[in-house]
């Protein structure tokens, strides 16, 4: 048999409990080494999925800035048009296609009740000469239709719808004893403004 190895001293002795043998430490390294590949591995994978959800957060958010661009161009396009629609000249000539006709002159009460102004009915204006072919004399007119008068149009009624007592002054003309009135008193204010 062999000589077990004699006791080393000093020195020697020291470096040998300083370094660990050969034999059993190569048992306990491989728990540790197995633990570290495991935390190194499922550093990678984690680090992978979370580089694929970023990915995906930027693709979508990419499709999300397009359609907020393609939903704002519609939305200048739909302001456009409301601009458009609601100028003086486009509203007016609206109004005109649906029949209605510029108001005549206002009148106001005052906080006490009385009124202020004379208001006027409102007129429509002569119509317009129409490309349409007129008439003949011969052809016999609707009884329905009103008559083509003065007086037919409401133009020589009074404020009250009532005819005027002369027949030939318009209701569009202002009362000469209720403009000064009207001049006298302050405008009417919304409250708030």
């Amino acid at each position: 048999m062999s000589k077990p190895a004699a006791p080393l001293k000093g020195r020697a002795a020291r470096l040998a409990r300083l370094m660990p043998s050969t034999g059993p430490s190569t048992a306990a390294r491989t728990p540790f080494v197995l633990l570290v590949v495991l935390l190194l591995g499922g550093g990678l994978i984690t680090l992978l999925l979370l580089n694929s959800a970023l990915n995906e957060g930027s693709f979508r958010l990419s499709e999300l800035k397009r359609d907020t661009t393609e939903l704002t161009d519609e939305q200048q396009a739909l302001q456009r048009d409301v601009d458009s629609r609601s100028q003086p000249d486009a509203l007016e000539k609206r109004a005109r296609e649906l029949g209605m006709v510029p108001g005549g002159s206002p009148a106001f009460l005052n906080p006490d009740g009385t009124v202020r102004g004379k208001p006027t009915e409102a007129t429509a204006p002569p119509p317009s000469p129409s490309p349409s072919p007129t008439p003949s004399p011969s052809a016999s007119p609707d009884p329905d239709a009103p008559a083509a008068g003065p007086s037919a149009s409401g133009a020589a009624a009074g404020p009250s719808g009532s005819p005027s007592p002369s027949g030939s002054v318009p209701a569009t003309t202002p009362d000469p004893a209720a403009a000064p009135a009207a001049e006298d008193s302050p405008p009417p204010t919304s409250p708030g403004r």
